[in-house]
C-alpha cells in the first residue's frame, strides 16, 4: 500500500482491461486519478474507486485529438494542482487483416490512437512536470513491438513508434527528472483480445493459450497494472528509457516448438 501516495496520475484507456485494472491499483496505491477513455465504461471505472474511498474523475476524451489531450491535462492541474505521473495506455488493436487488406485508413486510425495518442500525451504533461521538477511517464507498447507474429503489421508498427517515443523522450528529457518507459504487454485477456480468446474456447483450446511462452498461460490486466504502477512510483526511481516485456518470457526466446516427449 503507498506505492503512489498523494501522487497526481493520468491514465488513458482507463474504461477497461490494461488501463481499468491500473486505475484501481494506482487508486488503491494512493494517487488521485484522472481517468481518460472514450467510453461510458470510465464511468464505471471511477465509480469503483470512489465506493472504495479513492479519489478519481473520469473524462471521456479521443486521445488522438491535441485540444482533448490538453484539457485533460489541464483538469488534472486545475483539480489536483499538478501532474506526478502519466500512463498513456489507450490503444486499439487494429483489427486482424493481412498486410494485403490493409487501408491508408486502418493505418491512420491505429497510428492515431497508438502512436500518435502517446505522442501527444507526453507532449501535454512535460510543461507541468518540468514545472515541478520531475514526473514519470509509462506507455503501454507490446510485445509486437519488439519482434514479429505478435500483431498486425499497422498494430506492430505503431508499438515499435511506442517504444522508440519512450527511448527517445527520456533523452530529450535529460535532466528535468521526467522518467519515460514502456511496457510490452504479451498477450493479456482484454477487451481487445477477446476474438482470440473466444475462438479458442470455439475450438476447445483454451488451455492452449499462451503455451509458446514457458509460464504457458496468458496474462490478465492486473499484472501489467503492477508493472505500471511500479514504474510510475519513486521505487523506479533509476529505471528510466526501457521497453520491459511483461509477457511470461515469450519475448526472451528465438520461435521455439514445445517438447512433445
Amino acid at each position: 500500500m503507498n506505492l503512489l501516495q498523494n501522487k497526481r496520475i493520468i491514465i488513458t484507456g482507463a474504461g477497461s482491461g490494461i488501463g481499468r485494472a491500473s486505475a484501481l491499483l494506482a487508486a488503491e496505491e494512493g494517487a488521485a486519478i484522472v481517468a481518460v477513455d472514450q467510453s461510458d465504461s470510465v464511468l464505471e471505472t471511477v465509480q469503483t474507486i470512489e465506493q472504495s474511498g479513492g479519489r478519481a474523475m473520469a473524462v471521456q476524451a479521443d486521445v488522438s485529438d491535441e485540444e482533448a489531450v490538453a484539457a485533460f491535462v489541464a483538469r488534472c492541474v486545475s483539480e489536483y494542482g499538478g501532474v506526478d505521473g502519466l500512463y498513456a495506455n489507450a490503444g486499439v488493436s487494429g483489427g486482424r487483416k493481412t498486410l494485403t487488406e490493409l487501408t491508408v485508413a486502418d493505418w491512420q486510425r491505429t497510428l492515431a490512437v497508438n502512436t500518435i495518442g502517446v505522442f501527444l500525451a507526453i507532449k501535454a504533461v512535460v510543461p507541468e512536470m518540468t514545472k515541478q521538477g520531475g514526473g514519470a511517464i509509462v506507455c503501454t507498447a507490446s510485445v509486437a513491438g519488439l519482434r514479429a507474429n505478435a500483431g498486425g503489421v499497422d498494430y506492430s508498427a505503431s508499438k515499435a513508434g511506442v517504444i522508440s517515443i519512450a527511448q527517445t523522450s527520456a533523452y530529450q528529457l535529460y535532466g528535468t527528472g521526467i522518467r519515460v518507459n514502456a511496457v510490452c504487454p504479451g498477450l493479456i485477456e482484454t477487451g481487445m483480445t477477446k476474438p482470440t480468446f473466444d475462438l479458442a474456447d470455439e475450438r476447445g483450446r483454451r488451455d492452449r493459450i499462451g503455451q509458446i511462452n514457458p509460464t504457458a498461460r496468458a496474462g490478465q490486466p492486473q499484472e501489467i497494472a503492477e508493472m505500471a504502477c511500479f514504474l510510475l512510483s519513486d521505487r523506479a526511481s533509476y529505471v528510466n528509457g526501457q521497453a520491459i516485456p511483461v509477457d511470461g518470457g515469450l519475448s526472451a526466446s528465438h520461435p521455439w516448438v514445445f517438447p512433445r516427449i
